[in-house]
């Protein structure tokens, strides 16, 4: 799998997304067939034009190039609903168009930044001293890794020889060498991670590092400018993933991903298998490398 760096000179997205900006993303994604609309002739850009997508939601193309220009900023809920289904949106769009329209009623002067924090208190240290050998992570909004378990740290291949500090998986799927290599799924690992930020950005653009973390990506990645420029925001919480391991060859782990109550947004990621089989086994000679969890210093 390739991947190319942008120069500073290449155009990048912004990092802050708003509805107009959501709207002009996903029109362009929508081709005209699948929409019902007969194409003709040669198209200066992707996707629907303006007034097909107005006319597919049945609002006036005034309106929707208002909406699109940031200067309508209170859609009801029945014109978001034509327009996600003009669109195509899955669920997860839908929702997200929910919540861009409602920041866009709220205005971003009245949205303060959410705090954060580094901080992971002692309780969730002590639960991930006792779910060991489980690879077991804390991260933060931002896909920090705030906390884990020693067969968490080694399970990303690579991920250990990392300053703490700078230990996040977004950077880990798109930037580091081997990641590629270890995850089976990198595409689907890409895509999840650019929708959790990309959520994030859209709701929250003054978040604490995202900003930093974005437009490093997209100038080390081209792989994620492209996806970030999709605008996709679904993530995925629970499933199956397969790791191509250096050291303890291929296992298979499901996984769960939840958010952690009483927490400033911190979110907590655990992989398991079976206990008595050939993947149980490797996580236990993941775990066996250090005898604590490894925590980035707050």
């Amino acid at each position: 799998m390739g991947r190319e760096s942008r120069s500073r000179h290449d155009a990048v997205p912004d990092v802050e997304s708003g509805l107009g900006s959501y709207l002009r993303a996903r029109r362009a994604q929508v081709a005209p067939q699948d929409a019902g609309l007969s194409s003709c002739g040669p198209r200066r850009t992707p996707g629907l034009r303006r007034e097909e997508l107005a006319a597919l939601a049945g609002v006036s193309i005034d309106y929707y190039a208002r909406l699109e220009r940031g200067k309508e900023t209170h859609p009801s809920t029945a014109i978001l609903d034509a327009l996600a289904g003009a669109l195509r949106l899955d669920a997860y769009g839908h929702q997200h168009l929910y919540d861009l329209a409602a920041r866009a009623t709220r205005g971003t002067s009245e949205a303060p930044p959410t705090p954060t924090s580094r901080e992971v208190r002692r309780g969730v240290l002590v639960l991930l001293e006792e779910l060991r050998p489980n690879p077991v992570f804390v991260l933060s909004r931002t896909l920090d890794v705030l906390t884990c378990t020693p067969s968490g740290l080694r399970l990303f291949a690579g991920l250990d020889a990392q300053p703490p500090q700078t230990r996040n998986i977004a950077r880990y799927v798109f930037l580091h060498p081997q990641a590629p290599h270890v995850l089976d799924d990198w595409d689907e690992q890409a895509r999840a991670c650019v929708g959790r930020l990309r959520v994030l950005a859209s709701t929250d653009p003054t978040a604490p590092g995202l900003t930093g973390l974005v437009e490093e990506l997209l100038v080390k990645s081209r792989e994620f400018a492209d996806l970030w420029s999709r605008y996709d925001v679904k993530p995925h919480a629970q499933g199956v993933k397969t790791f191509h391991h250096p050291d303890v060859g291929d296992l298979r782990l499901g996984y769960e991903s939840m958010p952690l109550d009483g927490t400033l947004a911190q979110r907590f990621v655990m992989f398991y298998a079976e206990p008595g089989t050939a993947d149980h086994d490797k996580m236990v000679l993941l775990d066996m490398d250090r005898s604590e969890p490894v925590t980035a210093d707050p």
